[in-house]
């Protein structure tokens, strides 16, 4: 594991970091991170993608408090297809995740009153270092015209296929054809069924998981048929 997972990574970027607020649709946001915590599990090589579902193959928790509750609750349970995983997953997610990022000092929360009883959380940047690391990896990803390694390239397929190319702040050239980088290196990697896996710098396992729950956020969002 690494010291950001990747449902923090697409958290910072969706947050404004001076307002505190969601910037795209929350049910894109929390079906994104729930995704991102099973490709969490699947680059740590904890579950698969094999005859329809998600199953676990290694119960070895990684040492990261969400991402083991997840893989605890997969080992658990009977299998079941990507799209029920996001689904089942998403409910409360955000919430957890924004109180580890909370608690690291990461963000910070504003709790504010309106009408007098209605609680609202803001959620500012307090450490901006840490999604500075994430968009540099990304502009990165876009702009060398290389494949990135498998972390940044999953990042990069989540962000293409939950829309989230605004939140990147690019203007002017660089913001030009950017969801075309974003679908070229998701396609690249292996991950839009566009290149064979066996064709792939990334492995197949990963490929496999990344590919299918695409295409469940896909579903959900109506996207595809």
């Amino acid at each position: 594991m690494t010291g950001v997972a990747l449902a923090e990574e697409l958290l910072l970027l969706a947050y404004d970091d001076e307002s505190g607020k969601a910037t795209m649709p929350r049910i894109s946001l929390d079906l994104g991170m729930a995704a991102a915590v099973l490709v969490e599990l699947a680059l740590a090589n904890r579950i698969a993608y094999a005859a329809g579902n998600l199953a676990v193959t290694d119960p070895t928790p990684t040492g990261e408090p969400v991402t083991d509750e997840v893989l605890a609750k997969i080992a658990a349970d009977t299998p079941h297809t990507p799209s029920s995983w996001v689904q089942r997953l998403r409910h409360g997610l955000r919430d957890r995740i924004l109180g580890d990022l909370v608690d690291r000092g990461v963000v910070r929360d504003v709790d504010e009153t309106e009408l007098g009883f209605i609680h609202v959380h803001r959620y500012p940047s307090t450490d901006p270092s840490v999604e500075a690391d994430i968009r540099h990896r990304l502009a990165a990803a876009l702009t060398s015209g290389q494949l990135p390694d498998e972390r940044t390239a999953a990042l990069a397929t989540l962000v293409a296929v939950l829309r989230m190319e605004p939140t990147l702040h690019l203007a002017g050239a660089e913001a030009a054809g950017v969801h075309r980088r974003l679908e070229e290196i998701a396609g690249g990697a292996g991950f839009s069924g566009n290149v064979s896996l066996d064709d792939s710098v990334v492995r197949p396992s990963v490929g496999l998981v990344v590919a299918a729950l695409a295409h469940a956020i896909d579903q959900a969002l109506g996207k595809r048929a």
